[in-house]
């Protein structure tokens, strides 16, 4: 049988091989049907090869500077005035402290412009601010001083003899408008303790804060609203001796932590016959040592509230 290839050519017909002639390897696979040697395997990586990254396009010299979020404007400066340390902030307009607290020890004998210098110097690290809150220990209307029952002393300490000098140096001086020429903006003052209450009250019922420290502060809101200052720290508690005098730190130190809470105790069950308050806040420094040694209805707040409630005393009328 003849057939035709690709070019039309006839094939001839395969003349058979010579007896003992060599035949190809190749040859005798196709003709006796065996299959061809399998190719050589390569073996797999153990990891896919990666893809050449992309080229990263060569950033400008020197380092990016980050973002910069400037405050909510107004920003305040708030300080808290306490009678073993003065400490302040600034906070913007939402409340939140654009920077770290500073804090410095009260020096005594404290005269007004001692004071003043003292604070001036206190907030020098501080960023720019538009406004002061400072929260006094002692009576403040109207920017005028009252009473500053620790500065009238020569060391501070409650029940400490009164310094005549110093007595009449406070009385009536005129605080909000020193600080007010000091940093070159407008300034308000409130008692410490109703400013920390600024902060940490509910808003519902009559609400009672009380500060240990040096001293007890106390402030009193009814349903949120601020009342007129009561110096109850100065009343008589036990034995001819004022409530400043029989709890604070001086005692403390004196009488120990055991009798301490106990009379801590006895002076709030005092507070709550005078005012039948619904809710007790305490704060100040040694507010602490009363965790767990109080009815679970009574609250101990941070003494930063001293710093937070600043802001708030720019959203009341001018006291």
């Amino acid at each position: 049988m003849t057939g035709d290839d690709d070019t039309g050519e006839a094939m001839a017909p395969a003349e058979p091989e010579p007896a003992g002639a060599a035949v190809p390897v190749e040859a005798k696979a196709v003709a006796t049907g065996a299959a061809k040697p399998a190719p050589r395997r390569v073996a797999a990586r153990s990891t896919p090869r990666k893809a050449p990254a992309p080229a990263t396009p060569r950033r400008a010299a020197g380092p990016l500077a980050p973002a910069v979020v400037p405050p909510l404007r107004p920003t305040t400066l708030a300080i808290d005035v306490g009678g073993t340390g003065l400490k302040a902030s600034v906070l913007d307009a939402a409340g939140k402290l654009v920077a770290a607290r500073v804090r410095v020890l009260t020096h005594y004998p404290c005269a007004p412009k001692d004071f003043v210098n003292a604070l001036a110097a206190l907030v020098a690290p501080l960023p720019d601010f538009d406004r002061v809150s400072v929260g006094f220990n002692g009576v403040v209307r109207k920017g005028l001083v009252l009473t500053a029952p620790h500065f009238v002393t020569r060391s501070g300490a409650p029940g400490a003899p009164v310094v005549p000098k110093l007595l009449a140096a406070w009385t009536g001086f005129d605080l909000a408008a020193a600080l007010s020429a000091s940093f070159g903006r407008p300034v308000r003052i409130s008692n410490d303790a109703d400013l920390q209450g600024l902060e940490v009250v509910s808003g519902s019922g009559l609400e009672l804060v009380v500060t240990l420290g040096t001293g007890v502060g106390t402030g009193l809101f009814l349903d949120g609203k601020l009342m007129p200052h009561l110096e109850l720290s100065h009343h008589p508690f036990r034995k001819g001796q004022t409530y400043d005098e029989q709890i604070g730190d001086a005692a403390l130190r004196k009488i120990g932590l055991k009798r301490w809470r106990k009379r801590t105790g006895e002076a709030f069950a005092n507070f709550h016959r005078l005012l039948n308050y619904d809710r007790l806040y305490i704060g100040g420094g040694n507010s602490r040592l009363l965790a767990g040694y109080v009815d679970p209805s009574v609250t101990i707040v941070d003494n930063v509230a001293g710093i937070l409630g600043g802001i708030k005393l720019w959203e009341l009328p001018e006291r």
